[in-house]
C-alpha cells in the first residue's frame, strides 16, 4: 500500500503551552486526495493546517512528510526546506496576514523570486495569474488599499503562482464574490485531476461536494468524525 504523504500520529499542540488547540490527532493524507475539514470556530481547523504547513510544530506526537518527521532540524536544512516550501502552499484565512509587498505585481512575484525562477518566467506567470483572477488592473496598487475580496484574490494568485503539489486552503471562499468563488471551485476541481493534494477548512457545507471526497469533523481540538462526503451530507 502506498505510504501517506502526511502522517500525523498522536499530535498535541497548545499556544503558549496553555491554550490547548489540538489533542491526540491521528490523520493520514494520501497524495491526490481532496479533504475537507469542518467544525465550529475554535475547533482547531486553522491550527491543523498550519501544522501541516510546518508553520508550527507539535508539542508532542509526530508529523511525517513522505516518511520524514518534520522537525526544526530538518526544516533548517536548506535543501529540504526549499523542496517543502515549493511543493506545499498555504492560503491564510485572513489575506492581510499573507500580503506584505508594495504592489500586487510584486506580491505575486515574491514566491517565484524566492525559488529563483528566471525573470521572464516570473513576469509571465504573474501576468497569467492576475488575468486569471481579474486583478490585472490592480497590478500597481498596494495590497493594503484593496478591498477584502480583492486582497483574497491577490493572496490566492500569489499561492497558485508556484503551482504547488499540496494546497492547504483555510476558508478559501470567504469574502469572495460569486464569480471568483466559482472560479476557485473550478480550479480545485481541475487541480484534483492533476493529482494535487488539497486540504480545505470551511464552514460552507454547500461546497463540500465540489472541494472534497472525504470529510473530517473537528470539535474542541479533536477529530470526532470521518467519512466520505456523500455519507456525511446524507
Amino acid at each position: 500500500m502506498t505510504s501517506p504523504l502526511f502522517q500525523l500520529t498522536g499530535v498535541h499542540f497548545s499556544y503558549l503551552g496553555q491554550l490547548e488547540a489540538l489533542t491526540a490527532i491521528d490523520l493520514s493524507i494520501y497524495q491526490g486526495t481532496r479533504i475537507a475539514i469542518i467544525g465550529e470556530n475554535g475547533s482547531g481547523k486553522s491550527t491543523l493546517l498550519k501544522l501541516l504547513n510546518a508553520l508550527y510544530l507539535p508539542n508532542s506526537g509526530s508529523i511525517q512528510f513522505e516518511n520524514r518527521m518534520l522537525t526544526e532540524e530538518l526544516l533548517e536544512n536548506e535543501s529540504f526546506a526549499y523542496d517543502f516550501r515549493r511543493r506545499v502552499a498555504f492560503l491564510f484565512q485572513d489575506p492581510e496576514t499573507q500580503l506584505f509587498s508594495s504592489t500586487v505585481f510584486e506580491e505575486i512575484c515574491y514566491g517565484p523570486l524566492q525559488l529563483r525562477w528566471e525573470k521572464q518566467k516570473i513576469r509571465e506567470r504573474a501576468q497569467e495569474m492576475m488575468k486569471q483572477f481579474g486583478i490585472d488592473p490592480l497590478s500597481d496598487r498596494p495590497p493594503f488599499r484593496l478591498s477584502v475580496g480583492e486582497k483574497k484574490k491577490v493572496a490566492l494568485a500569489s499561492v497558485l503562482a508556484l503551482d504547488p503539489e499540496v494546497l492547504l486552503l483555510d476558508e478559501p471562499v470567504a469574502a469572495l464574490d460569486p464569480r471568483t468563488q466559482n472560479l476557485l471551485l473550478e480550479l480545485i476541481h481541475d487541480w484534483s485531476h492533476d493529482g494535487k493534494t488539497i486540504v480545505t477548512s470551511t464552514h460552507d457545507l454547500s461546497i463540500l461536494k465540489e472541494i472534497s471526497d472525504e470529510v473530517y469533523v473537528m470539535q474542541k481540538g479533536r477529530i470526532v468524525y470521518h467519512s466520505g462526503v456523500e455519507e456525511l451530507l446524507a
